[in-house]
């Protein structure tokens, strides 16, 4: 790549990190972004994953610093979300995924409805206290395979779940948020890795756009407040379907 389309992609780094950040789906920028560059689709599959682990260290650096990042609740679901994220991109290295991101896609436009009714849910939570049953574990599994499979607008499928499962409001959601993918990640992209599909060079651009873009959207959470991350949730997962479906 030459230096301007780097630059570019540093730039592109910065807004999908806060994206990421705040809501999810900023990987709906990177990748389409890293293919435009002429990248394959697998390989920027891969290299995508360097900027969302910078970005969600960043992020979960900051909300631990603001005293906002649950550690006890977020590494008990640290186990399922990684064990499905290494099947998950396993799996994406052996099958085309249009099929699963419209299916993604959508599954995002009944979450707006989810999303848009009963709003103090959203930002009150519910104080569930943290348990291990076996349906939270599946669901955290599943939600880790998808976001080691596709990666794209994991972000908002994390949040529904922490809210709906977790009884958590999204300022504290989000913190939980960054630390799953964080953790899910390494595993990811080590599968990525081995598998010789991560380009250093745009990869390292990508993560330094995404480093001040993760603290950036950590700085907008949790100054704004769950009001302000539900309707930048609403416009993320009403793209990303958008985006998901269009293939």
């Amino acid at each position: 790549m030459e230096g301007f389309e780097l630059a570019i992609l540093g730039l592109v780094g910065v807004v999908a990190g806060t994206v990421n950040t705040i809501a999810g789906g900023g990987s709906l920028l990177t990748l389409p972004a890293l293919i435009l560059l002429g990248m394959p689709a697998s390989m920027a599959n891969g290299t995508n994953r360097v900027g969302v682990l910078v970005q969600s260290f960043s992020a979960g650096l900051r909300f631990h610093q603001a005293g906002a990042l649950d550690l006890s609740r977020g590494l008990t679901l640290l186990v399922p979300s990684c064990t499905g994220a290494v099947l998950g991109a396993w799996f994406s290295t052996l099958l085309p995924d249009l099929v699963f991101q419209r299916a993604i896609g959508l599954a995002m436009l009944g979450m707006l409805l989810v999303i848009w009714i009963r709003p103090r849910r959203w930002l009150e939570g519910t104080e569930i206290s943290p348990r291990s049953t076996p349906l939270r574990m599946a669901v955290f599994f599943g939600l880790g395979f998808y976001g080691g499979f596709l990666q794209a607008g994991v972000g908002v499928v994390l949040l529904v779940g922490l809210v709906l499962i977790e009884g958590l409001d999204l300022a504290r959601a989000n913190g939980v948020k960054v630390l799953l993918v964080f953790g899910f990640t390494l595993p990811a992209m080590a599968v990525f890795m081995v598998q010789g599909l991560v380009d250093w060079i745009p990869a390292l651009v990508l993560g330094v756009g995404s480093w001040f873009g993760g603290l950036l959207g950590a700085r907008l959470t949790l100054s704004r407040g769950p009001a302000f991350v539900r309707w930048v949730l609403l416009v993320v997962v009403l793209l990303s379907a958008t985006k998901l479906l269009a293939g």
